[in-house]
């Protein structure tokens, strides 16, 4: 039984439930509609989840995907584009794909960024999102202490060429500034949804929730989910209206939903 553990997710779902065709439920991707491999390209949707946002699709608003990878790729990777409606916003905003894909330019800098990168990577490895690079450590022997190590220099690199660097769950991401998944989200909303909800599961998702809580204050209900896991931050944990069990737990919400 859906029970959310606050008086705002209450409301939330009580608002969702009453006017669905005016509201917005927006998902992160990996670790949430899809669990976490080791090799990101095998990062599939788990059980049911494509099944679930079908038949959300012709119920809700807006139902969307927010997410750090491209956007066409989730959607390739996924089975996506037979979700009627569905509209992906990947790269923290800086694609969005809604049956045709528009993108960003390449933020200066990031070329530089590209060629210096392998000098420091060592044994991690680099992944290209084409515009964003990402370095993954995980499956390295001492994950942590990788991270410890290419942390300071990735920032100071990054900042010498205008970019930022945003840690994930065993990742740190170099990106421009001014995109992540508040912006993103508040992007989807319009003037006066019904409700807003929105599921993640790692650190790139507190800003969403936070664009949950600017919604709130303006009078839009909104209901946080958690796709929990043992890499999750307890922040975002102890924020959610609703902690489930990783991507699993998000489809049974949705089909709870349904």
């Amino acid at each position: 039984m859906l029970a959310p553990g606050t008086p705002a997710g209450r409301e939330g779902l009580a608002a969702l439930r009453a006017d669905p065709g005016r509201a917005v439920v927006a998902l992160d991707y990996d670790g949430t509609l899809a669990p976490v491999v080791a090799r990101p390209e095998d990062a599939v949707p788990a059980r049911g989840a494509v099944g679930a946002l079908t038949g959300l699709s012709g119920r809700v608003g807006t139902l969307a995907l927010v997410t750090g990878r491209p956007a066409d790729a989730v959607v390739e990777l996924g089975g996506l584009s037979a979700v009627p409606g569905l509209v992906v916003l990947g790269q923290y905003g800086a694609q969005r794909w809604d049956g045709a894909l528009r993108s960003a330019p390449p933020a200066p800098g990031l070329e530089e960024v590209r060629r210096a990168l392998p000098a420091l990577l060592g044994d991690a490895r680099l992944e290209d999102k084409g515009l964003s690079l990402v370095v993954h450590v995980r499956g390295l022997p001492d994950p942590a202490g990788e991270l410890a190590r290419l942390t300071p220099q990735l920032a100071r690199l990054a900042a010498a060429h205008g970019l930022q660097v945003h840690p994930g769950r065993l990742v740190l991401e170099v990106r421009p500034p001014g995109y992540d998944k508040r912006a993103a989200l508040l992007s989807l909303c319009g003037p006066s949804p019904s409700a807003v909800l929105f599921a993640g599961d790692d650190a790139g998702d507190l800003p969403a929730f936070d664009a949950v809580d600017a919604l709130r204050a303006r009078g839009a209900p909104g209901l946080l989910v958690c796709s929990a896991s043992q890499e999750g931050p307890e922040e975002l944990r102890a924020r959610a209206d609703v902690v489930v069990d990783g991507p699993a737990g998000v489809v049974a919400l949705l089909d709870e939903l349904l």
